[in-house]
């Protein structure tokens, strides 16, 4: 019997702009622990195991930051807080429900681009 996989994948943008640029940045003096706390939240919920929380650098939501983004269903949320954390947590991880209100708008976050098309507008 091998390892289980898991069933969810949590991806949260780590990446803080170096002082003095000018975009907003994921990882702030004000929310620089929302890593742990989420950590944290994963194991006082038992889910841990099958839900991972993942380190990433830079999603390109850097406005609507801080974002994490939830795998499978391709699911970015943004704006976090603890609070927002702790219902995400609640309702999607746990009871496998969408919170709609905390997810991404639609205009910055259009269907997925194909490799393809990244690779023509580039130019190859």
């Amino acid at each position: 019997m091998g390892i289980p996989q898991p069933a969810f994948y949590i991806f949260k943008c780590e990446q803080a702009a170096p002082p003095g640029m000018p975009k907003p940045s994921c990882v702030t003096d004000d929310n620089k622990g929302l890593y742990q706390y989420t950590a944290k939240k994963l194991m006082m919920e038992g889910v841990m195991m099958t839900a991972p929380i993942v380190r990433t650098s830079c999603m390109n939501r850097c406005a609507q930051g801080p974002v994490m983004l939830i795998e499978p269903g391709h699911t970015m949320y943004v704006d976090l807080t603890e609070e927002k954390i702790d219902r995400i947590i609640a309702e999607h991880i746990v009871g496998g429900k969408v919170v709609e209100e905390y997810v991404i708008a639609e205009e910055f976050w259009d269907e997925p681009m194909s490799t393809e098309a990244a690779r023509k507008l580039m130019g190859k």
